[in-house]
């Protein structure tokens, strides 16, 4: 019984769903869990189904082909070659075809009757022509040409694929499964006074827990007490572990390795980073890339094309083929329904997505769509925020520069009153930098995204953003202020100006150092070919210094979130494949507007939500990975699609007996049968060596 609330899909056409097990109606594969990459028995049923057929089917089917070639052993018994021999082929060859082949004719009828022909079209037409023509023949001795042998090979040999494909489909999520079993099952938890163990799933929201040295951290959260080092390589590839004390962020699944500490459930369940990324990965695997509507469109037309070469075939040689023209006839033709089964044209895209995406992932590299993937070769700009893609996105209070009339401790707590609320970097800077004043509750709170914020504390209007944010609220005389914060902006420091009851009250600088991997992750890009241009909302003088420290080709300051976003579609509507890099609210339109949207995993949902990528360690030097692996991948689809065209264009020719009449050469349908399990083969293996494709 499957279970409750599950719901099935095809991975090769995500857009079939439904809520119990069954075969696709398009391609005819094995409905599979949408939970199935994150491990569990289910996903193996099919695998263990069609291998238990395979070895049956073969255990049969050696009997019968040592049978069929019996003219061919010196000195057989000559009841090898009579009535006897026929008809234990017969009762072998039956339950290969009727049992081990049984769903092979179950989705190929299902493929007529919804009018969506596929591979099993073309394979159980093949095999149950050469079965029932040796099964019709066999009561007459005058007729000694039997294709038991066939029917039974074709289908051990359509088997053999069917098993190393659905392997292939295993291994593609191993990378997803492992990241799914860093989970640990329990907790310690601390409720009524006392520590207990409870199942991972019972753990709530604001529960305090305790991880000892060597545990896995059970949930994301924030440390209340103690320090340590924690392993967090399985998220961002980073073989050195984090020092973390009280008020980090340490995220489920990761390795506590030196010291105990307390901390607090904040993300349970499926809220938990590990379980966005297993999910995330996941939907990404089964998405379809816009070059698959390449081999889709072919295979429209393909199975019918197949189908009339078949009869055409039949139809030349029992015209014009030697005798025995009815034998010769059927043998061709059903080798041309068993060598043009397209399989290796149905997996050539998705093998290849599947593989990457689990690369992507073991690199910390999230990749939401096989779209995304594909886009992201074509890309030629990358556009960046500054803060927290550029710099560290923790930034420090520089410098409290009060108005004439106010205090800096009367101006510093009004500001980190104010800002409390919000999520900007710039306001934690600001609250943290005031965390030993007691701050004053907020009512009427408002925030304005890429402008500022405003609030009223103990009956007193505070106003805390950019130059302009406050003259849109009425504020004027700030020209000195800003006369005041050019120096500081000179050296790269961010101004945040404040105004109190409508008359200016200072301004604050904030210094975000760049992060140390930018540099080299700019030069990376630029070898790559990435023209890379900054858009940020901070001044010109803040983003003058960082865009000349950096190299970057082009910038512009003082924008709002709907200016990045109207900047990046200007870009695309100019012909250009852009894709835009940021991490916060202010960044999320731009990210939207992009044809990628690369979020950086320290920033916030919205900005993840918002990208087709997702960068789990924020680190710049991602991107290049990223660009990276797009272009193998789809170098990898290009090579599959190529091999299975021209198998399948060099294939029917042969199979039909072109070589015939100038070598006298023919493809029995064994052989057919057997050349194309190879060429699905081939195209797996061709993908799989992408799990071993290096990023650096």
């Amino acid at each position: 019984m499957p279970a409750p609330g599950v719901i099935y899909t095809c991975p090769m056409h995500p857009e079939v769903e439904q809520d119990h097990p069954g075969e696709c109606p398009k391609c005819g594969m094995a409905l599979e869990p949408k939970e199935a990459a994150t491990g569990g028995e289910e996903e193996n049923a099919e695998l263990r189904e069609m291998t238990r057929r395979f070895w049956t089917g073969l255990a049969l089917a050696l009997p019968v082909s040592v049978l069929a070639m019996s003219h061919m052993i010196p000195h057989a018994p000559m009841w090898l070659e009579g009535n006897v021999a026929r008809w234990i082929q017969f009762l072998l060859a039956t339950p290969v075809v009727l049992w081990a082949g049984w769903p092979f004719f179950k989705r190929g009828w299902r493929s007529i009757l919804t009018r969506h022909l596929n591979m099993f079209t073309l394979i159980a037409m093949g095999v149950g022509v050469a079965y029932l023509y040796s099964a019709s023949v066999l009561l007459l001795p005058h007729v000694r040409d039997l294709y038991f042998e066939a029917a039974a090979m074709i289908t051990v040999l359509a088997l053999l694929g069917q098993v190393f494909e659905l392997q292939a489909r295993s291994r593609t999520g191993s990378a997803i499964r492992a990241l799914a079993g860093l989970a640990p099952r329990t907790a310690r938890v601390l409720r009524a006074g006392e520590e207990i163990d409870v199942p991972l799933d019972q753990v709530v929201v604001g529960d305090t827990l305790r991880v000892r040295p060597g545990e896995k951290v059970p949930v994301d959260g924030r440390i209340l007490e103690g320090t340590s080092s924690i392993d967090e390589g399985m998220l961002t590839g980073e073989p050195l572990p984090a020092e973390k004390g009280p008020g980090d962020k340490v995220t489920g699944g990761t390795l506590n390795n030196t010291g105990g500490f307390l901390m607090k459930a904040e993300r349970v369940g499926s809220e938990t980073m590990l379980s966005q990324i297993v999910r995330m990965v996941a939907e990404a695997q089964r998405s379809r890339a816009p070059i698959q509507g390449l081999a889709d469109e072919v295979a429209r037309y393909f199975v019918p094309a197949v189908l009339l070469s078949a009869v055409i075939t039949f139809a030349v040689w029992v015209s014009v083929g030697p005798e025995p023209r009815l034998a010769s006839a059927m043998v061709n033709a059903v080798a041309v329904l068993i060598i043009a089964c397209p399989c290796a044209l149905g997996l050539a895209t998705p093998m290849s997505i599947m593989v990457g995406v689990g690369r992507a992932a073991r690199a910390g590299i999230l990749i939401k769509s096989a779209e995304a993937m594909e886009r992201l070769e074509k890309v030629n700009i990358l556009v960046v925020d500054k803060t927290g893609t550029l710099t560290e996105g923790k930034p420090r209070l520089a410098t409290v520069v009060p108005a004439p009339g106010f205090s800096r401790e009367e101006l510093l707590s009004a500001v980190a009153a104010v800002e409390q609320n919000s999520e900007h970097p710039l306001a934690a800077a600001v609250v943290a930098a005031a965390k030993e004043t007691r701050l004053e509750p907020v009512v009427d709170f408002s925030s304005t995204t890429g402008g500022g914020v405003k609030g009223s504390i103990a009956g007193r209007q505070v106003l805390a953003g950019n130059p302009g944010f406050l003259r849109e609220q009425g504020v004027s005389g700030i020209e000195t202020l800003e006369e005041q914060a050019r120096s500081f902006q000179e050296e790269g420091q961010t101004a945040l100006f404040a105004a109190i009851e409508g008359r200016p009250a200072g301004f604050l600088t904030v210094a975000d150092a760049i992060k140390d991997s930018t540099p080299a992750a700019v030069e990376e890009l630029h070898r790559l070919g990435m023209r890379i241009i900054m858009l940020t909302g901070d001044n010109v003088r803040t983003a003058s210094v960082v865009a000349s420290k950096l190299g970057i080709d082009q910038f512009e300051a003082g924008l709002t979130p709907r200016d990045k976003s109207e900047r990046v579609r200007k870009l695309r509507g100019d012909g250009q494949v852009v894709a835009m890099a940021g991490d916060g609210i202010n960044d999320a339109p731009a990210l939207a507007a992009a044809d990628v949207g690369i979020a950086m995993g320290t920033g916030t949902d919205v900005a993840m939500q918002s990208a087709g990528i997702t960068l789990v360690k924020g680190d710049l030097r991602e991107i290049a990975k990223a660009i990276r692996l797009s272009r193998n991948v789809m170098r990898n689809i290009r090579q599959n699609l190529f091999f299975a065209f021209v198998y399948n264009a060099a294939g029917i020719p042969i199979a039909a007996g072109a070589l015939y009449p100038f070598f006298g050469i023919l493809l029995s349908p064994v052989l057919a049968a057997a050349a194309m399990s190879l060429s699905s083969v081939s195209v797996i293996a061709n993908a799989l060596r992408l799990r071993a494709m290096k990023l650096d």
